[in-house]
């Protein structure tokens, strides 16, 4: 690695890991993609892994976005010497095809699941409110979900178990993806590199970003809560009204 690049990464020596420093060094990113060894590997190692934590459910631990920064440094310092719209560009396709595998896995073992007789846990009425709540907010949902991890990984598998529109879903899927891969590892090539704070401070940022996107969430919850408190209090039907209100126009139930 060059002195430019262990510099731009946190200063003389070893690299120190400013970024997730509570995962063990295969899983922190600002160490394995700057192995030498892994340099001509380097591209499908990340594409592979936004793959796998975007479509496959055992993916779900790998770190997406503080990997995607890292990534973009690492270009901008040439320790990885690649095109950097061309790097993007693949991970903007991983990210849509990873996404793509998570809603067929989902549509394919929704059925197979929830035909079955209902038990605690697998109710056809969760997945009947699921298929609403995602034709009415899947747009805004799935893209959110993009930048909370852990979340970003089930979320497809979930919506296609809601059978989401395959059309509608492919788009915000596409739009959640460029914001997400290409955006991150946008942003690492043209701060990390030239404001020394973003760069020492990724925890932080990353911490900021989550709870920005998990705000809409908190807000419906709340909602839910509040429709919730209002069916006990009022012996009123509020569930049933509130999930009603958020159904598309065409599932809401003609009132005499």
């Amino acid at each position: 690695m060059s002195d430019f690049a262990v510099s731009a990464l946190g200063g003389a020596g070893p690299v120190q890991p400013h970024l997730a420093s509570f995962l063990p060094d295969w899983l922190n990113p600002q160490i394995f993609l700057a192995d030498p060894a892994l340099a001509p590997w380097v591209v499908l190692l990340v594409c592979g892994i936004i793959f796998a934590e975007t479509g496959l459910l055992i993916g779900f631990f790998l770190p997406g976005d503080s990997m995607l920064f890292t990534a973009g440094l690492l270009v901008a310092t040439d320790t990885i010497k690649f095109n950097v719209w061309l790097f993007a560009a693949l991970i903007i396709v991983s990210a849509i095809v990873g996404n793509q595998t998570g809603y067929l896995i989902g549509s394919k073992a929704g059925p197979a699941i929830f035909n079955k007789p209902d038990s605690r846990l697998f109710k056809r009425e969760n997945v009947d409110k699921a298929h609403a709540f995602f034709e009415k907010h899947g747009g805004k949902a799935l893209i959110l979900a993009r930048f909370v991890p852990i979340i970003r990984t089930f979320v497809p598998v979930i919506v296609g178990v809601a059978q989401m529109s395959k059309r509608k879903f492919f788009l915000f899927n596409v739009i959640g993806a460029v914001l997400w891969g290409g955006g991150v590892t946008l942003l690492g090539y043209l701060l990390g590199d030239r404001i020394p704070w973003v760069r020492d401070n990724l925890d932080i940022i990353f911490i900021i970003i989550v709870l920005l996107s998990v705000i809409p969430i908190g807000v419906e919850v709340l909602r839910g809560i509040s429709a919730k408190r209002q069916a006990a209090d009022y012996g009123t039907d509020a569930v049933d009204e509130y999930f009603e209100e958020h159904a598309p126009e065409n599932e809401r139930k003609t009132k005499p």
